[in-house]
């Protein structure tokens, strides 16, 4: 493909001590050497450095290193030029002027992505990879982003897709070649096995994919409880710093307040919650109404009872409407002795206030939603929820397919299922994308990526 070139800045806006422009296209190197004051950039070989500076109008804007990488050795597998300038807003903006000045176009956000897509250089899988790892705040986010970049994920993909393809191929050549003595007779008995191994195979990753998303989003938490269990008290304790004000007054904390914990690599999105109890306090419904839609929209509720004290009518409501959600249930003010036991319930015993049992929490959030045997092992996991529902629409249409099957549908009925199956899962590399799922996808990147 041809395309025109595009200029973009790679780094920052804001004060640094530098800033990268991207250039890239098959005119890069020439609209870039237009400007550049220093050796003759369209003679330096690939993967080069050139010192001088970039000069408009006979106008110094900056002293520049320039990095040359030559098509198709590139990251869009185009011509590419990287300026390294100083720092600052207005050296970048000035280099960034002058090239579309001479010819250049302004990126489109994810644009050079975009174009090592289209050039075959990358997959869709790799693509996303490149954001997780630019928005990875965790090594563990950061391992299951490298799996993406490095192929792991498209291979996964890749493998599934050519058991399908086997199948489709022997259904193709019992319709079109009946009279083939070796041609294999596509039965039902040879569909509905094949096409349920694949659904296993599916079962497996789809499985895994649980960690994943988690390493990938985040967990988002949300605690509750009556007024003055310690609720702030543990968010505070759970971020180590002073994020919510905590006082003897009930009902202290009248709206949400949120922080985020790096919990051995998996991010807990947490979210302090007003007191739940009855109250003519206006401010304090708002308040109280927003702690119970946190909690629905929760993927994990902390439920936390003051130990030293027996079940209040309002801890026996709570623990009722949190039945059906995940949940810990957390018994706080350990240090003030221990009133409360709850039939067939797990209670995390902790004291916020002198920080002890909080290892105990930390391990329980880890059982319920991690396999760290699957982080430790470095298995390769989906995590993209784009990935993981393709999946899922793979699955339901080999499903479709047995089902088609075991009602002796003619097998070239049944293929149809098999290639929607097919189809989605091109779809999460790319190979079956619409314009408007690339278009969509490259959208949400940042400028200059």
């Amino acid at each position: 493909m041809i395309f025109d070139t595009i200029v973009g800045i790679a780094t920052l806006r804001g004060i640094s001590a530098l800033n990268v422009v991207r250039v890239s296209g098959s005119d890069a190197i020439v609209l870039v050497n237009r400007l550049f004051v220093g050796k003759n950039l369209e003679t330096q070989p690939t993967h080069s450095v050139s010192y001088g500076h970039i000069v408009d109008d006979g106008v110094t804007i900056d002293e520049v290193l320039v990095s040359i990488f030559r098509e198709p050795k590139s990251f869009t597998a185009e011509n590419v030029v990287e300026i390294s300038t100083h720092g600052g807003y207005l050296i970048a903006e000035k280099v960034i002027e002058s090239l579309i000045k001479i010819g250049c176009r302004m990126a489109e956000p994810g644009e050079f992505t975009k174009r090592a897509y289209l050039n075959g250089r990358i997959d869709l899988t790799q693509a996303e990879s490149i954001m997780d790892m630019v928005n990875a705040k965790t090594m563990t986010q950061l391992q299951i982003a490298n799996q993406g970049l490095s192929g792991e994920v498209r291979n996964l993909i890749n493998n599934l897709q050519a058991d399908l393809l086997s199948l489709i191929a022997k259904i193709e050549v019992n319709i079109d070649y009946p009279e083939y003595d070796d041609a294999i007779v596509m039965t039902n008995e040879i569909i509905i096995p094949e096409a349920s191994s694949l659904i296993e195979k599916i079962d497996d990753v789809l499985l895994k994919s649980n960690t994943g998303k988690v390493i990938r989003e985040g967990i988002k938490t949300v605690i509750i409880g009556r007024p003055n269990v310690g609720k702030s008290s543990l968010l505070n304790t759970l971020l180590r710093e002073e994020k919510a004000i905590v006082t003897e007054i009930s009902g202290t904390t009248r709206d949400l307040i949120e922080g985020e914990l790096n919990l051995g690599g998996i991010i807990l999105k947490l979210i302090d919650t007003a007191g739940i109890r009855t109250t003519e306090d206006i401010v304090e419904k708002i308040g109280i109404d927003r702690a119970k839609k946190a909690m629905s929209e929760a993927d994990l509720v902390l439920l936390v009872l003051d130990q030293s004290q027996k079940l209040t009518d309002a801890d026996k409501e709570l623990l009722e409407i949190t039945k059906h959600k995940t949940r810990i249930i957390v018994g706080n003010k350990n240090d003030l002795g221990s009133s409360v036991n709850i039939e067939d319930e797990k209670i995390i015993r902790i004291s916020a206030k002198n920080k002890t049992g909080i290892d105990l929490l930390e391990s329980e959030v880890k059982q319920l939603f991690i396999d760290e045997n699957l982080i430790g092992n470095n298995e390769t996991m989906l995590s993209n929820t784009r990935h993981i529902g393709k999946l899922k629409e793979a699955k339901q249409s080999l499903i479709d397919a047995i089902t088609s099957a075991k009602q002796n549908f003619p097998v070239d009925m049944v293929e149809i299922d098999l290639r929607k199956s097919w189809e989605s899962l091109g779809e999460i590399t790319g190979d079956s994308g619409t314009d408007a799922l690339i278009s969509t996808l490259f959208s949400k990147f940042c400028l200059g990526k």
